[in-house]
């Protein structure tokens, strides 16, 4: 068992690890690998970044009846033409 990983083996470890699905050794390769990876540790930065947005983000969904009286209107539109 290697602690060097593969960009794409670091890759899939970051997006494990970000939603607590690593396991610690896998963790302790993914940092190794950071240290000396320029562009994984972007990724990482990136995806962490990413997260963050979402998790503070106050996104308003339409409600699902809303969603079926447009849909019904419109095909009532469509099938007037």
């Amino acid at each position: 068992m290697s602690i060097f990983l593969k960009c794409e083996d670091a890759n899939i470890i970051c997006d494990k690890n970000q939603y607590k699905e690593a396991s610690f050794w896998d963790s302790v390769k993914l940092n190794f690998h950071l240290v000396y990876c320029k562009l994984c540790r972007q990724y990482t930065m990136r995806n962490k970044r990413l997260t963050k947005l979402f998790k503070k983000s106050d996104i308003k969904t339409m409600p699902l009846e809303a969603k079926v009286a447009i849909k019904q209107r419109l095909q009532q539109e469509m099938t007037k033409q």
